[in-house]
């Protein structure tokens, strides 16, 4: 993997891409958070025009070279990104129209103006359009040491601006109204945000392409956001999460036994990484939360039976001929022991257990009974549920407010606390 780095062929794509996609992760975060992302697929199919012009101006009025006409490009797709957002927040303020129907508008129509003329070119000028698809879908593998220094540059503007401007970002995207009162100017952070979010998309096509550089913009957000609570985290993880999807994607891209286009690679590392923490992120993944809902129905379960043990038997030995899995459950935990011929007992541990849930179950109802004014016959349910998540805390401050009962809305004794 080192060669990535090193050899003179691989280390301008490596390198460039993982600058670009640690600038966009950036600006993603934002969008993201502002709850635009739609915005970077429109801006960026918006750009597409602006290549096609750029090319055609660049060739019609300088002889044929790679740097004025990707220069040309980088300008052409900067204004006509710069237009659409202008479209965009016209449609929206002056014509009213909803945010969704404003953002597919203008993506359509931009594009559709690129291809038009694309399709044009394409029959009288075959070199020019073989320069517009490259922006189509992306070519980091024609890159040179010139864009690390590029995707370099742009990586520390971005990074400088969330660091510096942290606080603010913070504030105005979490409580703008706040921010007013304070006399905070928002207007000046949003034009920043909104140009480096323009800058990013121009000079990230070289890499992923037009079609794909929205998604380069969201998936490490997205990712970023399963894994933590904190903004300032969201951002570091997501620059993390760009750099690899940059480095891997060149990398699989060259490694694969079958060659792959890098830009598309990218994003399908991305992607793939987006995907893992949306199933495996340890609080908010999909695999993370079906695991613990069994976990703790597996727990209410084993309390419930252990609860059902203690009322009808108590220190009676019992059969179970017939043991199910919460049954050795309860022998595991130790809350049941063996007796003799498939006759078992509450073990003492089991004992103090049972009892103590039965006491949550009936300080509830006693709340819910004398503050709540609910009637007896309707507590038994919601108790059911509560005493199988009322913490020690919780506990306490129950006992304290209802003054420490003994019996329970029904006259049932509510057993004293004595954990195991």
């Amino acid at each position: 993997m080192i060669n990535f780095f090193l050899d003179p062929l691989l280390r301008a794509p490596t390198l460039g891409s993982m600058f670009m996609c640690m600038a966009s992760s950036l600006v993603g975060v934002i969008v993201f958070i502002r709850r635009r992302s739609l915005i970077g697929e429109a801006l960026s199919h918006a750009t597409y025009p602006g290549v096609v012009f750029g090319v055609i101006c660049a060739a019609s009025l300088f002889t044929f070279s790679e740097d004025i006409i990707a220069f040309a490009i980088l300008i052409g797709a900067f204004v006509f990104a710069c237009l659409g957002l202008v479209v965009i927040e016209f449609l929206e303020k002056k014509l009213r129209v909803k945010n969704d129907a404003a953002l597919c508008f203008t993506l359509s129509a931009f594009l559709g103006v690129g291809i038009l003329f694309a399709s044009r070119i394409q029959i009288t000028h075959a070199l020019w359009y073989q320069k517009i698809q490259v922006y189509l879908y992306g070519q980091a593998a024609t890159m040179t040491d010139f864009h690390i220094l590029l995707y370099g540059i742009l990586a520390l503007v971005i990074t400088t601006f969330v660091i510096l401007l942290f606080s603010s970002i913070k504030a105005v995207n979490f409580d703008r109204e706040f921010c007013n009162v304070l006399g905070i100017n928002t207007s000046w952070l949003d034009i920043g945000t909104f140009f480096l979010l323009i800058l990013a998309i121009v000079i990230g096509i070289r890499s992923v392409g037009v079609v794909l550089m929205s998604g380069m913009l969201i998936a490490p957000a997205i990712a970023a956001r399963q894994l933590t609570h904190k903004l300032s985290v969201m951002f570091a993880y997501a620059a993390l999460i760009g750099l690899l999807s940059g480095f891997f994607g060149n990398y699989l891209s060259m490694q694969l036994p079958v060659p792959l286009p890098t830009g598309p690679m990218i994003l399908l590392v991305a992607a793939f990484i987006c995907f893992l923490s949306l199933f495996f992120a340890p609080e908010r993944g999909l695999v993370t939360r079906l695991i613990r809902r069994y976990r703790f129905q597996t727990h209410c379960q084993l309390e419930n039976a252990l609860k059902a043990f203690w009322k009808k038997h108590h220190e009676k030995p019992f059969p179970m001929k017939k043991r199910k899995f919460i049954h050795y459950l309860l022998i595991k935990q130790g809350w049941v022991e063996w007796q003799e011929k498939n006759r078992y007992r509450l073990s003492s541990d089991g004992m103090k257990k049972a009892a103590h849930i039965v006491r949550l179950h009936r300080l509830w109802e006693v709340y819910l009974v004398n503050y709540l004014g609910i009637g007896e016959e309707r507590v038994h349910c919601n108790a059911e549920e509560m005493e199988h998540i009322i913490t020690p805390e919780l506990e306490k401050k129950l006992t304290e407010l209802l003054n420490d009962p003994k019996k329970d809305p029904h006259k049932q004794p509510i057993p004293e606390r004595s954990l195991p």
